[in-house]
C-alpha cells in the first residue's frame, strides 16, 4: 500500500498507535497457548513495521517534493 495524501497519513498513524497499544497489551498477557501468543506478537510486529515503513516513505517523498519546489 502507498499513502497518497495527508488524510491517509493521519489514518495510518492512528492504526499504528492502535497496533502498538495492542502489541504492548499482548506482551503483558499470560498466554493460554505460548505458540499462538508468539505468532500473534510476530504478526502484530510485522504490521507495525509495515505501517512505519509506509509513513517513512510518504514523509520522505513529501519532503523531497518540497525541496524540489524551492
Amino acid at each position: 500500500m502507498t499513502l497518497i495524501d495527508d488524510t491517509e497519513l493521519a489514518n495510518t498513524r492512528g492504526k499504528l498507535k492502535e497496533l502498538e497499544m495492542r502489541y504492548a497489551a499482548r506482551c503483558h498477557e499470560t498466554p493460554g497457548n505460548p505458540h499462538v501468543h508468539d505468532l500473534t506478537l510476530q504478526s502484530l510486529r510485522r504490521l507495525i513495521n509495515q505501517l512505519k515503513e509506509e509513513i517513512a516513505r510518504y514523509e520522505a517523498h513529501r519532503t523531497g517534493r518540497r525541496e524540489a519546489v524551492r
